[in-house]
């Protein structure tokens, strides 16, 4: 059964998408699929109770949507073309679905492992984005392929390990990387209470009061990082911008992070 966190996450994700779009049948279908649910929870499961790891799951999923959505609205807001629409292989409309199939699915390897997950996650994610794409566009061979392509691009991409090049698969990069409120960490603070290598990724995502997706000053993206304590920077600088530095978006990206009380730094 779904979390109310997550049939929240599925209301303002939903809402993002005109109605009579493919996009629109294309979200609903994947928050209404059985098989990606059980995918995204056994994920989770291993993530949090075998690895010690923090959610990777539905809920973190459905997030990383919502964040690659509206980061590519304000995108389309500004006037910035998309990949396949500066390439004329594909409209914005393409781009879109793209995306959220890319976020959506990122995470699918991790019912098998951490390493290399990203890598087990496009294997694993084929199948079902094939499956999808024929149930929403039935008509178009073409499409379905530029579209399955750019999503794989977006899921290979997501850890900054493996240079990417389009504008779509760089905005998965930072709307992972967004996703680091303390809620994540929630569970698995309460059930691995052994210190051990690596839980300063736990504490700093703690720490991590508000992140806030938001038209620039000067760039088509804000991103605002509040803290209750600066430990959190650790989760900005060693999680967060080496995404954004290996993101195509990245020219297009302000960043802000600061302690509740505290003047904001800029670091991009």
């Amino acid at each position: 059964m779904k979390s109310p966190k997550e049939h929240s996450l599925e209301r303002r994700f939903l809402s993002l998408f005109p109605e009579d779009t493919a996009s629109h049948r294309l979200a609903e279908a994947l928050v209404d699929d059985q098989e990606i649910q059980a995918m995204q929870d056994y994920g989770n499961s291993v993530s949090i109770k075998r690895l010690g790891f923090n959610d990777h799951g539905p809920v973190h999923m459905r997030q990383v949507a919502y964040n690659a959505v509206v980061m590519l609205d304000l995108l389309r807001d500004a006037g910035v073309r998309t990949s396949l629409e500066l390439e004329g292989t594909g409209t914005y409309e393409d781009s879109l679905c793209a995306v959220v199939l890319a976020a959506f699915l990122h995470d699918l390897g991790m019912t098998i492992g951490r390493q290399d997950h990203e890598l087990l996650s496009c294997l694993l994610a084929q199948p079902i984005i094939d499956r999808i794409l024929a149930a929403v566009l039935p008509d178009s061979l073409q499409r379905r392929v530029v579209i399955r392509s750019l999503a794989l691009e977006g899921i290979f991409g997501h850890m900054a390990t493996r240079r990417i090049h389009s504008l779509e698969a760089g905005l998965i990069l930072i709307a992972d990387g967004c996703d680091m409120e303390k809620g994540r960490a929630r569970i698995p603070m309460a059930l691995n209470t052994t210190p051990k290598t690596g839980d300063i990724h736990k504490y700093s995502a703690n720490s991590i009061e508000n992140v806030t997706i938001g038209k620039g000053n000067r760039k088509p993206i804000k991103i605002e990082v509040e803290m209750s304590t600066d430990v959190g920077l650790f989760q900005i600088e060693e999680v967060l911008l080496p995404k954004i530095d290996m993101s195509p978006d990245k020219p297009f990206v302000e960043l802000y992070a600061h302690v509740t009380g505290q003047d904001p730094r800029q670091y991009l």
